[in-house]
């Protein structure tokens, strides 16, 4: 019996780690985020991080991350936050967002698995997160609004 309960944990932690490599094991609710900008609304499907330790993991161990999908780390209240994109393979465009909805900063093509800090720049409720070059290819910069449930109406 002892045998069988080892050889099963060892096949689960496999499992794990297999599922974590190929970028099974993240945040899996999907919901729809709108951005404003000059040039239009862009709208983009996110996984949202809102446990310690979905906002922890983010998006590393990814391999890609396709055009229009991101994800959406929420603080749940404003406060000042640091990200780092330590065993993040892609460049991305790191997206800080106020309480209300208005973009605060962009910190855009971040380094692949580089441990720099990136500051938000001030009191923030949530990053997004999408593939490196959305924030230019899109035009959106500081000040455009963010439609999300988390911000409240538009």
């Amino acid at each position: 019996m002892g045998r069988r309960v080892f050889s099963f944990v060892v096949l689960l932690v496999f499992g794990l780690s297999l599922a974590a490599s190929s970028g099974r094991l993240y945040a899996v609710e999907q919901q729809t985020l709108e951005i404003v900008s000059k040039r239009g609304v862009h709208v983009f499907s996110v996984e949202l991080a809102v446990t310690d330790e979905e906002r922890a993991r983010g998006l590393m161990y990814r391999k890609e991350l396709p055009e229009g999908r991101g994800m959406l780390f929420d603080f749940k209240q404003d406060q000042d936050v640091s990200m780092w994109m330590k065993n993040t393979f892609i460049p991305l465009d790191m997206i800080f967002i106020q309480h209300d909805g208005r973009i605060l900063r962009i910190a855009e093509n971040t380094e692949p698995q580089s441990e720099r800090i990136i500051p938000s720049g001030g009191q923030v409720r949530a990053v997004l997160e999408v593939i490196a070059g959305t924030a230019k290819k899109f035009g959106i910069a500081p000040g455009d609004h963010v439609a999300h449930p988390i911000f409240g109406k538009r």
